[in-house]
């Protein structure tokens, strides 16, 4: 058998028991998705709708920069090129680095 015939398995995107883990996936999602909108609004209550839409872009550029770092953290490397939403991306988060659990080497 050759190379060119091999498949590489894709790691499917972990299950999260504890509901503890379920609750801090679901802040970083709600985090990653509706924080640039959030802020946006309030800035336009507080201020101006200048620096609300200023105040928009540039944290939908931050919080990009931190979705893509979590996302390159965290999800293994020959599965980066597909897309993953903001719930997939908090889940591979919480359930690698928040909530891993060592397995028993028996």
């Amino acid at each position: 058998m050759t190379d060119q015939n091999f498949l590489e398995l894709i790691e499917p995107t972990p299950k999260i028991e504890s509901k503890k883990c379920k609750v801090i996936a679901l802040l970083l999602a709600f985090f990653l998705t509706y924080s640039p909108l959030l802020i946006g609004v309030i800035i336009w209550y507080l201020y101006d709708y200048f620096f609300a839409g200023a105040s928009l872009l540039i944290t939908y550029l931050v919080v990009g920069i931190i979705r893509s770092q979590l996302r390159n953290d965290v999800i293994p490397i020959n599965q980066r090129e597909f897309h993953y939403t903001d719930k997939a991306i908090a889940t591979w988060v919480v359930a690698k680095q928040l909530c891993s659990q060592p397995k028993d080497e028996a």
